[in-house]
């Protein structure tokens, strides 16, 4: 498998595809599958977050970085949401219908800005050592849900939508804050 953090992303980006497509089509596989498919999308934002946007951000991304991160802000709430959904309630192929419209149409638009622009601009190197740090930060996220972050998560989340002021902000006015800002 490819250390290319670009790589790594688009296949993660192929295996939320797939559990988005059992989840839409086979509706008694679903109570097993949103916790998995919740965590691995929470995993793989916040290592997006804290390893790939910043180094995005440097590399001349900045305002496809506030764009990207402030979609994942979206997604957390509309996962959140679906994760306190029943699977067998009437309310749940609508909630899960809007997770994947929001999560597909930011995959689309990374796959066409943010991460052509790190294979143009950043080494092989780079991208590989980032790659690197982007599968430690995933796996250290693993088992995690939508709601599970901490205050210097949000920081960084803050740091990377353009949002100033934030380490002087309590847990819950940032989490409002970032709430606010989110892609819709």
């Amino acid at each position: 498998m490819s250390a290319d953090v670009v790589d790594l992303i688009m296949n993660d980006h192929r295996e939320l595809e797939k559990l988005f497509d059992t989840l839409l089509n086979e509706p008694d596989k679903r109570a097993a599958l949103v916790p998995v498919m919740t965590t691995l999308l929470t995993a793989h934002s916040r290592a997006e977050e804290a390893q790939v946007y910043p180094a995005a951000r440097e590399a001349g991304g900045e305002d496809d970085v506030e764009h990207s991160q402030k979609e994942h802000l979206e997604a957390d709430q509309l996962a959140l949401a679906l994760s306190q959904t029943d699977p067998d309630s009437p309310d749940f192929p609508t909630a899960l219908q809007k997770l994947v419209d929001a999560v597909s149409h930011h995959v689309e638009e990374e796959e066409k800005t943010v991460l052509p622009g790190m294979r143009a601009r950043l080494d092989d190197a780079r991208r590989a050592e980032l790659g690197e740090a982007f599968l430690a930060s995933r796996q250290e996220h693993l088992g995690e849900q939508p709601g599970d972050i901490t205050k210097s998560e949000l920081e960084q989340q803050a740091a990377n939508a353009g949002i100033s002021g934030a380490s002087s902000m309590d847990k819950d006015e940032l989490k409002k804050t970032l709430e606010g800002e989110a892609e819709s």
